[in-house]
């Protein structure tokens, strides 16, 4: 097995290099196997612990002679087992390490000797693997790479304890995304795991529900198997609500909480099953006390988060469960002066990581206020809690603010909020500051709340418009993202609502017409369906109309024709119908419609479709440009009857949908007049 060093070696390693290390790698080479295996014995304890021995060793060549040893034939099974020990030994020390021995293609020596008979050297090449996979510079896929790899570790699994804790180990760490999920469920993870919940072993029990929890996340099909599995008589799910009860360790409580949120996401347990209502939320909102470990508190609320996030009646009940709202504040005040630890080690690791405490409470918030006002108001009227979110939103973690926008624009849905609180801590301004520079998904969030804020009753409308936010939006239709596109066009639809002439004027020059013409064929319908709503909103009072027509009035026509003779659903259509009836609304713009003989057979031909809201579209139209008090009427009227339009407007009045019946009668009075 070759492995070329790095030529020439640093200098400044070599100089660290002791002679006694040396010594450990030349042992490795003695023709006598004895003396080679007692060199491999003393090597494992003198890395035992020492990261510089292990680098030391390592830059010395040890790893190629110690999977050559390992591979051997004629090298005997107590050898092979402690090469196997000391490289999981060198594994155990820092990344470099790791990075080292894969480059030396360590993966492949070890799962060849997973083949082996003796089960004391395949214990130790499970362990090493272990060590390795679970290293975040291990690439997962290597695990798959052999496709008969996945079966032979599942026969594995009964030849001892040990081999179940290292490769459920392996399988947890190892299984990212629904690729990974299959390839395990398709080769029989659920059964050949699921007694392992009963085994003696607590570290066995322990990775066999860690591989539940990654096999059942947003995966109906192993969750929706999970459910029926039976244990010694039992249902999983039963299982995992005994494993997080209080008297079990909190590491266990989690994870269960953790498989039965997953199985209620996935639609396999019902979100009104006492399982979750009477046991994993209470266990979640447990966990979020200041009694518990940082990391426990984070993943006690984030994983709250992501069980209620889509069901109001969870969000009520954990509301109200053990004041979670006010327990969630404490997140900010972590460490306190006053803090309780005093292992100077584990306070260091708290500072390090108090970020990751108030991301997960941002993200509770976000969940518990996305549909109820009264929630929202609680939350809001927390202690400081505006001003906690607007300094999360420039905070230099990219996912406290990615959390903290999200939970502001889950507050945003509330118009009472976006009235009071929102005003009086002007948030629109650090939000303009997170748009100017932020990545997509941070963007996405972000500028769906602007939409929010951009609503007429929104008082932060105003200066928002001031700061420069129509070439923001402009530039974010232009995006690849569709996500960011639709919300550019939203967010000027909403400014464009009974705006100013000024305004719409900005809009429309910011955004180019070349652009709004590229929008309107988006293969993105939300794009296209929010391009059409802009469109509207900028048509609408007759001033305005009669001036956007007077510029744009040919390229507008153009764009309305193109879609109402393409293959669109109703509701696109319906909207450009609604285009059409604004722009007759005009006083001098009807004109364009009157002498663009195509156009008024379209909406001839839409008056007497079969579907009911694309007759009443065509309908205003037609109301519009015969009402009797406008100059002109006359003629108008004269040119619509000879297209055959009174006869339909009579047919219509007959309709037996009282809307359309309505509008047609009042349609011929303004003949009768």
């Amino acid at each position: 097995m070759a492995c070329l060093l790095e030529t020439p070696i640093r200098m400044s390693v070599l100089s660290e290099v002791t002679a006694s290390s040396r010594h450990y790698v030349d042992r490795l080479f003695d023709p006598d196997p004895q003396k080679v295996l007692q060199g491999v014995i003393d090597m494992k304890n003198a890395v035992i612990g020492n990261n510089k021995q292990k680098a030391n060793l390592i830059v010395l060549g040890a790893v190629p002679r110690l999977l050559y040893l390992l591979q051997q034939e004629s090298s005997s099974t107590e050898l092979k087992t402690e090469c196997a020990v000391v490289l999981g030994s060198l594994a155990m020390g820092t990344e470099n390490n790791v990075k080292s021995l894969l480059d030396c293609h360590i993966i492949p020596a070890l799962l060849q000797g997973l083949l082996s008979p003796d089960l004391k050297f395949i214990e130790a090449c499970l362990r090493c693997l272990r060590t390795i996979f679970t290293s975040p510079v291990t690439p997962e896929e290597l695990l798959y790479t052999d496709a008969t790899v996945i079966p032979h570790l599942m026969a594995l699994l009964s030849r001892s304890r040990y081999t179940q804790e290292y490769i459920c180990q392996i399988f947890s760490h190892c299984c990212k995304g629904p690729d990974h999920q299959t390839i395990l469920f398709n080769h029989g993870a659920v059964q050949n795991i699921a007694h392992l919940l009963t085994s003696l072993s607590y570290k066995v029990r322990m990775q066999a529900l860690k591989c539940f929890s990654v096999l059942a996340f947003e995966n109906p099909q192993v969750s929706m198997t999970l459910v029926n599995v039976l244990v010694d008589g039992e249902l999983l799910p039963q299982i995992f609500v005994k494993m997080l009860q209080r008297d079990k360790p909190i590491e266990m409580q989690l994870t269960s909480a953790k498989c039965l949120t997953y199985m209620c996401r996935a639609g396999a347990i019902r979100t009104d099953d006492n399982c979750i209502v009477l046991k994993t939320l209470p266990c979640l909102v447990r966990m979020c006390s200041k009694e518990r470990l940082l990391e426990e508190r984070v993943e006690g609320a984030e994983t709250l988060a992501y069980l209620i996030e889509p069901d109001v009646e969870l969000q009520r009940i954990a509301s109200i469960t053990d004041h979670l709202i006010a327990m969630l504040a404490d997140y900010f005040k972590y460490p306190s002066s006053v803090s309780a630890i005093t292992d100077i080690k584990r306070l260091d690791h708290d500072l390090k990581h108090a970020h990751e405490l108030r991301q997960a409470a941002f993200k509770l918030y976000a969940s518990l206020g996305a549909n109820d006002e009264d929630i929202r108001k609680k939350i809001i009227e927390t202690e400081n809690m505006m001003d906690r979110i607007v300094t999360g939103l420039s905070e230099s973690s990219v996912k406290v603010r990615l959390a903290a926008v999200r939970c502001l624009h889950s507050l945003s849905r509330s118009v009472q909020q976006l009235r009071t609180s929102f005003q009086d801590h002007a948030v629109w301004k650090p939000l303009m500051k997170v748009l100017q520079n932020a990545p997509d998904e941070i963007l996405v969030v972000a500028s769906s709340m602007l939409c929010n804020l951009l609503l007429e009753f929104s008082p932060s409308k105003e200066p928002i418009l001031e700061s420069g936010a129509v070439e923001l939006l402009c530039g974010l239709t232009q995006s690849e993202n569709p996500a960011l596109r639709v919300n550019g066009i939203w967010a000027l639809m909403n400014m464009a609502f009974q705006a100013e002439q000024k305004i719409k004027a900005d809009i429309l020059r910011s955004l180019s017409t070349e652009q709004l013409f590229r929008l309107l064929s988006d293969s993105d319908l939300n794009v296209l369906m929010k391009t059409l709503g802009l469109l509207r909103n900028l048509l609408s009072t007759r001033p305005h109309i009669d001036k956007i027509m007077s510029t744009h009035g040919k390229q507008i026509m153009q764009a309305v024709t193109l879609i109402l003779e393409g293959e669109h659903n109703i509701e696109v259509k319906e909207q450009t119908l609604c285009i059409l009836a604004n722009i007759a609304d005009g006083t001098t713009a009807k004109e364009l419609i009157m002498t663009n003989d195509d156009i008024l057979q379209k909406i001839k031909y839409y008056m007497g479709h079969s579907h009911v809201k694309l007759q009443l579209a065509a309908m205003f139209c037609i109301s519009n440009l015969i009402w009797n008090e406008e100059e002109g009427s006359q003629e108008r009227q004269d040119k619509l009857r000879d297209m055959g339009i009174v006869d339909i407007l009579h047919k219509l009045s007959q309709s037996p949908d009282s809307n359309l019946c309505d509008k047609a009668k009042t349609a011929l009075q303004q003949y009768l007049a």
